[in-house]
């Protein structure tokens, strides 16, 4: 039975204060669950249904902490979601450890990306075209913040983060950084190497003076159209496909 105490303890987990001062977060719903039990996260808490448990009891194992099953009302009372029926796990953070930048490794830096949502979604871009590392800002959004989480769809498992000061990051080492700007050049003309950092900025100012000067390579997505700008997770999605598609013609041409 779920005591008092574990209960305020994983709602609390829905503040940002909390998540940094028990360094666990919490993820909702089937997929994501599954997800996690299946990555090297350490599980503290898995809550769920019957139905989760009889579709998913092999995942059961993974689970290093409490296991309870609940209702569905219970999960509801507890998690960001309207309805679900399955689970909810909690799990520890990671901690924010730098990381090398191989020479043909392709990595996305975010300057002050606010909103969980894109955020969320750019981790599942990454994810999508095989992109294993991302820089986050530190104005960023909180990478376990549910919404972020439910967004990446899983993805997240994947994914090595670092957050830090960018400028301060750029300063240290010689990076190819290309930066998304309205002004800069047109991402069919450019010749992309063969890794660097893909930097988008902030949803309404872009990429900051501070971070930009660190920049090698202004890019911009063509406009057709009339649209003032494009959602970042978007651009994000269209750059990235951009990169590799070039290193797939590259790479099919030394065939």
């Amino acid at each position: 039975m779920l005591s008092k105490n574990t209960l305020k303890f994983i709602k609390s987990l829905q503040l940002k204060k909390f998540r940094k001062q028990e360094q666990s977060f919490f993820v909702e719903g089937a997929k994501n669950v599954t997800e996690l039990l299946q990555s090297d996260f350490e599980v503290t808490h898995l809550l769920c249904t019957k139905k989760f448990v009889e579709e998913n009891h092999h995942l059961l194992p993974k689970v290093g902490g409490s296991f309870y099953e609940v209702s569905q009302q219970e999960l509801e009372s507890l998690g960001t979601f309207q309805s679900n029926d399955t689970a909810l796990a909690v799990a520890k953070t990671k901690s924010n450890e730098t990381f090398e930048l191989g020479s043909n490794e392709w990595v996305i830096a975010l300057d002050d990306v606010r909103d969980p949502g894109n955020l969320g979604t750019i981790i599942r871009i990454a994810d999508w075209y095989g992109i294993r590392k991302i820089l986050i800002s530190k104005e960023s959004a909180d990478i376990y913040n549910p919404k972020v989480l439910h967004a990446s769809m899983g993805s997240f498992t994947r994914i090595q983060f670092f957050i830090t000061d960018l400028a301060n990051f750029f300063s240290k080492g010689n990076y190819p950084v290309y930066g998304a700007f309205l002004e800069g050049k047109n991402i069919y003309e450019v010749e992309f190497g063969s890794g660097g950092i893909i930097l988008m900025g902030n949803e309404s100012n872009g990429i900051s003076p501070e971070v930009g000067k660190f920049v090698s390579q202004k890019i911009t997505i063509p406009r057709f159209g009339q649209a003032e700008s494009l959602n970042v997770a978007i651009a994000t999605s269209i750059i990235c496909d951009n990169v590799k598609r070039q290193e797939h013609i590259f790479s099919k041409s030394k065939k």
